[in-house]
C-alpha cells in the first residue's frame, strides 16, 4: 500500500501538520497499559476512560501540552518494607497521550472505582462565510 503524503496532494492545502499528528498518535499507542475506552458521548463529547486502580488521586496527572492530552501515573512508595509472595497488581509509573483536534477541549476528569474519567467537548464550529474580491487588471 502507498503511504500518501498529505502535504503533497492537491487537494489538501495545508495538512502538514495532520500528517505529523497521526505519526504521533499511532507511536503513542503501542503501550498497552493502562487499558482504555474512548466512547462518543454524544455528537460533540468525548470520555476517555483508564483503569487506574491501586493509584490514588495524587499520583495522577493531566495536562494539555501542544494539543496533546497527557496523562501521567506514578505511585509514590510508602516506604514501607513489604514481602510479596506473589506480585500480580501492576504498580508501575505510565504515561499515555492523545492528540486533539482543533476545538477540542477537556472538560473535566473524576475518578470513580478504579477508573479515571475524563471528559472531552468539541466546540460547536463557526458558520464563516468570506466573500473574496475579485481584482480587474
Amino acid at each position: 500500500m502507498t503511504k500518501m503524503n498529505l502535504g503533497t496532494h492537491p487537494f489538501l492545502l495545508g495538512f502538514e501538520q495532520l500528517e505529523r499528528m497521526v505519526e504521533q498518535a499511532a507511536k503513542s499507542g503501542k503501550d498497552g497499559y493502562p487499558p482504555f475506552n474512548i466512547e462518543q458521548v454524544s455528537d460533540r463529547a468525548y470520555r476517555i476512560t483508564l483503569a487506574v486502580a491501586g493509584f490514588a488521586d495524587d499520583d495522577l496527572s493531566i495536562t494539555v501540552e501542544n494539543a496533546k492530552l497527557v496523562i501521567r501515573g506514578a505511585q509514590n512508595d510508602d516506604g514501607q518494607e513489604r514481602v510479596f509472595l506473589h506480585r500480580g497488581i501492576a504498580g508501575r509509573q505510565f504515561m499515555k497521550s492523545f492528540v486533539l483536534a482543533d476545538g477540542v477541549d477537556v472538560k473535566g476528569a473524576h475518578t470513580e472505582h478504579g477508573l479515571l474519567h475524563i471528559d472531552l467537548e468539541r466546540a460547536e464550529p463557526e458558520r464563516l462565510v468570506q466573500t473574496i474580491q475579485i481584482k480587474k487588471g
